[in-house]
């Protein structure tokens, strides 16, 4: 008999499941608080459920977690895991820990469609969608082993990312649930302030985002013109950066916070260079758009082609910015001894849409001018933060 994975329902998906069983809808709030805030998954332990329902239960549902792979420590204390979720497919999530806060990056997908150059999911090309479960799964999993990990009672998870693998809103009808569930006080309790939504820029989406679960937002921006945004993040070519920028305004209306984040990998010779700033001083300013930037040291992976900007260059491109009154951080490196830092995420996953073939044949056509500057050859790349 198929029996319900309950990590699948927000609070009022759960209430319907519990209707289902003849039961009153108080119940699945007991039920709600039993799974995500004591992390139980046997239902014998649900003590102040009615006996009647815990033997429905036994029998029409289950708490499952996704099995985990490996599990790597760093010497900073991010700590990686990686979920098998069927198929030869793998996703992975990063819990970085600060000394006011610690953030948990989820996965959204088993890979990712959007292809941006500088992403290492990227290059593994697009599996599948994570069901609401799978997602919830990684924060069910991550908390409750962080509290017996770290010996502690309280929630050790103050901020979700949905940063890790895929494109969260190429996955909308799974992420608005595991976004409730998150912000629910009978389950996680987060602030919308603090669970962010990073999206390469789904327009149509962020529009719908902003109606039914605004929480705060983080674009992947990375350019400062759709020439060079076209080639380092495909999605542009579908929706261009005024228009992006435009959906982010209208965002701000129901956001939790008065300001979208921009996230920006500096690439050595392609996106770091003085003019690039100034390009992009004027594009907020011409749009209007109250925002900071997080200006994001590159990664590198060799199926990328790329480098890692110097240090110097990254700090001198932030002075710029805020000196135009844009605020701006450079966001330090963490977890990249365990390959769990921004844009090394990459489990292991298949490629179904030969990726790097794709982007190698874009590269080639006549269609677009080519406006990555050749990377320079060198023996050692800077891992300076």
């Amino acid at each position: 008999m198929t029996t319900a994975n309950l990590l699948e329902f927000d609070l009022e998906g759960l209430a319907a499941f519990c209707e289902k069983l003849g039961e009153k809808k108080f119940r699945a709030t007991q039920l709600f608080r039993w799974i995500h805030q004591r992390g139980a998954s046997d239902f014998t332990q649900m003590t102040d459920l009615a006996k009647s329902l815990r033997e429905k239960l036994a029998t029409t549902a289950r708490v499952e977690a996704l099995p985990v792979l490996t599990q790597h420590e760093s010497k900073d204390g991010t700590i990686k895991w990686l979920f098998d979720v069927g198929d030869g497919n793998a996703v992975e999530a990063v819990f970085i820990p600060e000394d006011d806060r610690g953030t948990l990056c989820v996965s959204s997908q088993a890979g990712c469609a959007v292809g941006c150059r500088f992403c290492s999911t990227g290059h593994q090309g697009f599996s599948r969608n994570l069901s609401t479960g799978e997602i919830v799964a990684q924060l069910w999993f991550a908390e409750h082993f962080l509290r017996k990990h770290l010996k502690r009672t309280e929630r050790v998870i103050s901020n979700v990312v949905m940063m890790g693998m895929g494109e969260p809103l190429q996955n909308y009808s799974a992420l608005v649930p595991a976004l409730r569930t998150m912000l629910d006080d009978n389950a996680y309790g987060l602030s919308r302030r603090r669970v962010t939504v990073s999206t390469s820029g789904v327009v149509p989406m962020i529009d719908r985002l902003g109606t039914d679960c605004a929480v705060a937002m983080a674009v992947s921006l990375h350019a400062p013109n759709d020439a060079l945004r076209d080639d380092l993040v495909p999605l542009n070519r579908k929706y261009p950066i005024a228009e992006l920028l435009e959906a982010c305004k209208r965002y701000l209306v129901h956001a939790p916070r008065d300001f979208i984040t921009f996230e920006y990998c500096m690439l050595d010779g392609v996106n770091d260079q003085p003019e690039h700033a100034k390009q992009l001083i004027e594009l907020v300013r011409t749009h209007g758009v109250s925002c900071k930037f997080n200006l994001i040291p590159f990664n590198p992976f060799p199926a990328s082609g790329l480098l890692r900007s110097p240090q110097p260059r990254v700090l001198a491109f932030a002075k710029a910015l805020s000196e135009a009154g844009l605020v701006t951080t450079v966001r330090k490196t963490r977890g990249d001894d365990i390959d769990a830092a921004c844009g090394q995420l990459a489990g292991d996953v298949k490629d179904r849409t030969r990726a790097a073939e794709r982007m190698a044949q874009r590269r080639a056509s006549s269609e677009r001018p080519i406006v990555l500057h050749p990377v320079r050859k060198t023996s050692t790349v800077s891992q300076e933060h």
